[in-house]
């Protein structure tokens, strides 16, 4: 959900705007995305896959990272600022890592949808994604109860690599060996 819609406003006013609010804001291209509170079974989805791709990732160069944490998308040939924050984000390169925050592009990045921010997930943050590279995109919705999976094919386009409804197994592309039953997600 844009708060401001008709202007735009510059990373300082953001800085500002975040400071004195107690929302859960989003930077993208000068508009500010307020994130809404997450609901019991959003928080449940969210924890659930958190231990899971924790556990997977555990001795390896990988982090995983759950919401609220500030992610600055950054890539050398991209200008301007996209600060965002991913309900997970698993995070390979640790050069990125700031007190505060992590300025790069994660590997993976999960989103679980709630009713108001469908479309944030589905079209505005999947074309981000896309275009700063991240490799793998899970969109969550607990709704359908489906996962689906995107991953950056060699034109560096989304497609589908998995996708799972109601029951099954989903599988990642960049975290060999990793797959979550949905049934473990939603139960």
């Amino acid at each position: 959900m844009a708060l401001a819609k008709s202007s735009f406003i510059s990373i300082e006013e953001f800085y500002k705007m975040r400071d004195n609010s107690e929302s859960l804001l989003e930077y993208i291209d000068g508009v500010v995305y307020m994130t809404p509170s997450p609901s019991t079974k959003h928080q449940r989805v969210s924890s659930r896959l958190q231990i899971k791709l924790g556990l997977f990732v555990e001795g390896t160069s990988c982090e995983v990272f759950g919401a609220p944490y500030d992610i600055e998308l950054k890539r050398e040939d991209i200008e301007g600022t996209k600060i965002v924050i991913p309900d997970i984000s698993v995070i390979c390169d640790k050069s990125g890592f700031t007190e505060a925050k992590y300025i790069g592009v994660p590997a993976l990045i999960v989103e679980i949808l709630s009713p108001s921010n469908q479309s944030h997930d589905l079209i505005t943050k999947l074309n981000l994604y896309m275009k700063y590279g991240v490799k793998e995109y899970w969109i969550v919705n607990p709704m359908l109860e489906s996962v689906t999976v995107y991953t950056l094919n060699d034109e560096e386009m989304y497609e589908q690599y998995d996708m799972k409804a109601i029951r099954g197994e989903v599988k990642s592309k960049i975290l060999d060996g990793f797959s979550i039953d949905l049934e473990y997600i939603y139960k």
